[in-house]
C-alpha cells in the first residue's frame, strides 16, 4: 500500500527555515557589505575619509580634496558619535589629527 504523503519532522522544518535565513545574511553581507548588516552598531570612519583624503592628495584631485562632500563620524567626549559633513580642506582645518594635510593641492576659498 501507498502512502499518500508524508509530512516533515517540524525540527527539519525549523532547520530549513534556520538555513535560509543564515543564507539571506551570507548573500546580503557578502553583496552589499557587512555595514549595512550592522548599521545599528555605531562606528567611526576616519581611517576611510583619511585615506579618501590621501588618494585624492596624491593623484593631485582638486575637485576630490576640495569640493566633494563627505560625512566623517568621530566619537565625542561623551562616547556618542558625532557626524560632521565637509570637504578634505575643511576637514584639514577642524580635525588636522585625523587627515594630513596636502601641500600640492591649493583650495579657493
Amino acid at each position: 500500500m501507498l502512502k499518500r504523503g508524508q509530512s516533515l519532522n517540524i525540527n527539519a522544518i525549523i532547520l530549513i527555515i534556520l538555513g535560509a535565513i543564515v543564507l539571506v545574511v551570507l548573500i546580503v553581507g557578502f553583496t552589499m557589505g557587512w555595514q549595512s548588516l550592522a548599521f545599528w552598531i555605531p562606528s567611526n570612519n576616519v581611517d576611510q575619509i583619511a585615506t579618501q583624503c590621501a588618494v585624492a592628495c596624491s593623484t593631485q584631485s582638486t575637485y576630490d580634496f576640495c569640493s566633494q562632500e563627505r560625512t566623517l563620524r568621530i566619537e565625542g567626549p561623551e562616547g556618542e558619535m558625532q557626524e560632521v559633513t565637509g570637504t578634505c580642506y575643511t576637514f584639514l582645518e577642524e580635525y588636522s589629527d585625523y587627515i594630513d594635510s596636502c601641500p600640492q593641492i591649493e583650495c579657493l576659498g
